[in-house]
């Protein structure tokens, strides 16, 4: 694969250039291309530039508003939901992390339910700012249909990321983001666009048969991980992310990767829990530190997530390798003509 040399700046703003002018508000565009940068940071490709030609597209043609306002409606004392109005939902996301801390500090708990959504990129970063401000957080998301139930052969069910992350004392926060399918679907569209086979055991084609067919697998199901209790979590997501907030099922979302169809109106809950409303802020950290330390001093075991930490310390230092070709197509989008 040939790559291209960026700073994370620059592709920021060529990604935000790329959206403005596909028919996005330059506020929705920062928040976007400062989510996709990152994803490409931390070295989560299917969530980063690659998503910019279909972000575009469909802000276009309006599958994606991209000049949305979320609204937020405060529903309890530590709820409530935002419309994201059909449009991007880091912005949205965006108002939700900027809410929920004071929230949570005067409940003790609260949650943010997302409506009318969108694809909502790595969702172990909208936890890990959560809790970089001390707070606890937990996030689901449905996506569009891509999984069966269990010894089921319909696509009911999306790939349905969670994420969970909690602060460290004297430490970044540990984060933990998975998809509820064997791999992330974004690592699948990565390998179709650029031709290469998937590992056996990722996905079964539109017959229900195996497949390392990149192509092949987008078309049919997606495996879930851990067979049975993957597919238990992910009716899970769904009905915590989509009955909870009334947004569309997996079954009902249009796909987020082309611009065909109306908005995909996926749901999303957001929950964000503040230690001192518990056993206390420094109870936590102690008992926490205890744990975390006792796996970094277990011979070969990690904390989930750490990875990523050299990627941004590389990343800052060296700057980032792109794919050469989707970089340049996305050039190709900021250098086009105003929609």
């Amino acid at each position: 694969m040939s790559t291209v040399s960026v700073l994370a700046a620059d592709l920021e703003a060529l990604i935000a250039r790329a959206l403005e002018v596909s028919n996005t508000s330059p506020a929705n565009a920062t928040s976007v291309a400062r989510a996709l940068t990152q994803a490409e940071i931390d070295g989560q490709k299917g969530h980063g530039l690659s998503r910019v030609p279909s972000y575009a597209a469909q802000a276009r043609v309006g599958k994606v508003d991209g000049h949305a306002t979320p609204k937020l409606t405060r529903t309890r004392a530590a709820t409530f939901m935002i419309d994201v109005a059909g449009g991007f939902a880091y912005p949205a996301l965006d108002l939700a992390i900027a809410e929920l801390p004071a929230i949570a500090a005067e409940s003790g708990i609260a949650a943010a339910g997302f409506v009318r959504s969108h694809h909502f990129g790595v969702a172990g970063r909208h936890v890990e700012r959560l809790a970089e401000q001390g707070l606890l957080a937990l996030t689901l998301s449905n996506t569009p249909q891509a999984m069966a139930a269990w010894g089921g052969r319909r696509a009911l069910f999306g790939t349905n990321p969670i994420a969970f992350a909690a602060p460290r004392r004297d430490a970044p926060p540990l984060v933990i983001d998975m998809a509820l399918s064997e791999v992330a679907r974004g690592r699948i569209v990565t390998a179709a666009q650029k031709g290469e086979p998937i590992p056996l055991g990722w996905a079964v084609d539109k017959n229900g048969q195996p497949t390392t067919d990149a192509k092949a697998a987008l078309a049919g199901t997606l495996v879930p991980a851990g067979g049975a209790k993957g597919a238990a979590l992910a009716l899970m997501v769904e009905t915590l992310a989509v009955a909870l907030t009334g947004a569309n099922f997996a079954y009902e979302a249009s796909s987020f990767l082309d611009a065909e169809g109306p908005s995909p109106g996926a749901g999303q809950l957001l929950i964000a829990i503040d230690p001192a409303g518990f056993a206390g802020a420094d109870a936590f950290a102690g008992r926490f530190a205890m744990l975390a330390g006792l796996i970094e001093a277990d011979e070969g075991a990690r904390l989930p997530g750490s990875r990523r930490l050299a990627r941004r310390a590389e990343a800052a230092t060296a700057g980032l390798k792109v794919d050469a070709k989707l970089f340049a197509e996305v050039q190709a989008l900021a250098a086009a003509r105003k929609a």
